[in-house]
């Protein structure tokens, strides 16, 4: 779903999806799926690294602030190449692991893009702002459509639910029940 399509979704788009221009640039940024890794940090708890050497069980990295490191080599995570970076589901991930996700978590949501999906949930980051992606046009574009279709949303698991619902495939609590309503009718 391009940047085109993505214009159903009004002023929220931009806080639903990367750009095409964005994904194009991560596509074609240099990598080496060997070197680069995340490594543990006293202060953010992982930091991005480039592998420099490893003697033994032993790897030196210099990380993303300039800082040469050594630490275990059970200590080191491979990073994601960059067409993952802001990936919408997790569970695409090449490398999952807990490093990947808080990086994936902490860049969406630097980029106000609140909502992702780790498999079957739904993972919201509370943005503590008000995000042009509440309103009826967002409902609008997200009904009828498969989770798939869409970019991760609470509109879009209320609105699959809701689907099932009618089908007669899916049995909810009363809590869910009035998520679907408020979502899918308002």
């Amino acid at each position: 779903m391009g940047d085109a399509v993505m214009a159903e979704f009004g002023l929220a788009a931009s806080y639903l999806r990367k750009s095409d221009k964005e994904r194009l640039e991560a596509q074609t940024r240099i990598f080496d799926m060997k070197k680069e890794c995340f490594v543990p940090d006293a202060e953010v708890e992982y930091v991005k690294a480039s592998v420099t050497s490893r003697e033994g069980d032993k790897v030196t990295a210099q990380t993303e602030f300039g800082k040469t490191v050594t630490v275990k080599e059970c200590d080191v995570n491979p990073q994601n190449p960059p067409k993952f970076d802001k990936i919408e589901d997790m569970a695409m991930f090449t490398f999952l692991h807990e490093p990947a996700v808080l990086f994936n978590l902490k860049e969406r949501y630097a980029a106000w893009m609140i909502y992702t999906y780790s498999g079957l949930f739904c993972v919201t980051v509370n943005p503590y702002k008000a995000l042009p992606v509440y309103n009826k046009e967002v409902v609008a574009a997200y009904r009828g459509k498969k989770r798939a279709e869409a970019p991760p949303h609470i509109f879009s698991i209320s609105d699959n639910a809701y689907q099932y619902m009618l089908a007669g495939t899916l049995t909810i609590s009363i809590f869910e029940y009035s998520v679907l309503t408020l979502c899918h009718f308002s």
